[in-house]
């Protein structure tokens, strides 16, 4: 060839394209039978107004399905039923739920309590609130009691004992505070108790016993004693007791062997007997 273009002199350009075109037409020709089917594709697609063109449409798809690879995964394709134009779809009812609904029911009864849980730990102290406001005044209350109890009585006629006791009554009211002390039955009754103090003061008499007890309720708690003497003296008794209320404190002559006496006039008063509250119970 390339002494054809050194003979041809001028003319060897032309015949060189001319022998490349001739070499890619035979390539091309040798490499028909190997295109891919996708030109073909293009050329046989489905016509509907050709019947034989639709049927062996349906054929070459089923074969190529038969012959491609797929994914397990890839939605199953149904054929088209034969001698239908169109494909065919399902039809799928739709149904208004809101007509199948039923009418709401009543309420059912309360269920049983469960078991009480186990109690938990306590749990840590919490901040302090807000100081709040100050309060009301409150009404006053009632005023310090003083508890007061104080008698003191005297007798103007002299006592000579008999053959059995006798009480002291006496005739003469010094002091009786609320009239604790009983002017007729010579006791003093306690309404406050607490610790109180007593005294009893005699005159004896000539050549006579005087023998006295102060009592508590129905117990001798005191003797006041003088021995028969030529001479008559003044002779006394003190002491404190715990009383409770309603406990009473009185004297009496004792029976004796001998004549018991005490002596007094009707002018003046020889005999006393006074009692006064110390400490009320109520103190503590």
């Amino acid at each position: 060839m390339f002494q054809m273009m050194q003979v041809s002199g001028g003319r060897g350009i032309p015949l060189l394209v001319m022998s490349v075109g001739l070499l890619l037409l035979v390539c091309a020709k040798w490499a028909e039978p190997y295109r891919t089917p996708h030109p073909e594709e293009d050329q046989d697609r489905y016509d509907p107004r050709d019947y034989h063109q639709e049927t062996d449409y349906h054929r070459d798809n089923s074969e190529r399905r038969r012959t491609e690879c797929r994914r397990c995964c890839d939605p199953v394709e149904e054929p088209l039923q034969y001698g239908s134009n169109y494909p065919q779809y399902q039809v799928v009812p739709q149904i208004n739920i809101t007509i199948l609904k039923g009418e709401k029911g009543e309420v059912g009864q309360r269920g049983s309590y469960g078991k009480t849980g186990k109690n938990g730990q306590m749990g840590p102290r919490g901040p302090h609130g807000l100081k709040g406001t100050k309060g009301s005044i409150g009404t006053p209350g009632e005023p310090c009691k003083s508890y007061y109890a104080a008698f003191s009585v005297g007798r103007k006629k002299a006592l000579h004992s008999n053959d059995y006791y006798q009480t002291l009554v006496f005739d003469t009211e010094l002091v009786n505070l609320y009239g604790h002390f009983n002017m007729f039955t010579g006791k003093f009754f306690c309404y406050v108790s607490g610790i109180y103090f007593f005294s009893l003061n005699v005159h004896t008499w000539n050549q006579k016993e005087t023998y006295l007890h102060v009592m508590k309720n129905e117990q001798e708690m005191a003797i006041l004693y003088a021995q028969p003497s030529d001479r008559s003296i003044m002779q006394s008794q003190s002491l404190m007791l715990e009383l409770e209320r309603d406990d009473e404190v009185w004297v009496r002559l004792f029976k004796g062997e001998r004549e018991n006496a005490v002596f007094s006039d009707d002018f003046d008063t020889y005999i006393t007997f006074s009692g006064h509250l110390i400490k009320p119970k109520s103190e503590g």
